[in-house]
């Protein structure tokens, strides 16, 4: 009997977040050098307590760098505003505009992704209402942004087995810790501090990061082609 083909895996990606406060001048160089440093999915605009017309002034200069680099812009949590701008999407938390509603405003083309924490239950429901990503977190500790709640690693494996919507890992994840989360299954790595506090600086973090995500894939497939040859063997004795 023929082998049955599996769906083939996308390689995962990162998924860029801005820090909270920006000198913008100064971080459209830091989000220029970060993206010639490898591949890169989007960049999140997260700004927090600073006025509309910031918001929108930075997404004026960061989507063209963005889109230079094929990366998409997302505008957190104001779904209005990623209307305004012409952004490619809004990321949701529990807390801010439902994603029904984010999807009214910007439509079924643009990127609505949704923050679940580390709530199963909450994952399901915005995949069954259509999100395109969910995210979960914190898997490790963090001073970007105060997290509500802790996922485990098991949690990654768990989504990646029985759905297909991409999932998005966050929370304290750098280099050095982000290969776990890659073999239970993330399909996206959200990373800031990871980036613009990397101590030779956001080219090199992105260019470490990719090249622990190629190690992963790598390792992967090896061991998927293990597998197979091993039910192979098994089936001929």
């Amino acid at each position: 009997m023929a082998e049955q083909h599996e769906v083939e895996r996308v390689r995962p990606q990162l998924y860029l977040i801005t820090p909270p406060k920006i000198e913008l001048s100064a971080f459209a160089d830091q989000l220029r050098a970060a993206l010639s440093g490898g591949d890169v999915a989007c960049l999140q605009l997260r700004l927090k307590d600073v006025p509309d017309a910031e918001v929108v002034g930075a997404a004026d200069v960061l989507m063209p760098i963005c889109h230079e680099h094929d990366v998409a812009l997302l505008i957190n949590d104001r779904p209005d505003l990623a209307k305004e701008v012409d952004a490619d999407g809004v990321h949701v938390g529990q807390e801010d505009a439902s994603y029904t509603d984010a999807r009214a405003l910007l439509g079924p083309t643009r990127i609505v992704g949704v923050t679940c924490h580390d709530s199963r239950h909450l994952a399901m429901e915005a995949a069954e209402q259509g999100a395109d990503y969910v995210a979960f977190g914190a898997f490790f500790p963090t001073t970007t942004k105060q997290t509500k709640s802790t996922a485990e690693v098991d949690l990654l494996q768990w989504w990646d087995e029985i759905m297909e919507v991409p999932c998005v890992a966050i929370g304290g994840i750098t280099v050095d810790n982000c290969a776990p989360l890659l073999d239970a299954g993330t399909d996206f790595l959200a990373v800031a501090g990871g980036i613009w506090d990397h101590a030779e600086g956001p080219k090199a973090a992105v260019e470490q990061f990719n090249k622990v995500i190629d190690q992963c894939e790598t390792d992967r497939a090896a061991k998927v082609k293990a597998e197979k040859a091993a039910a192979r063997e098994a089936r001929r004795t």
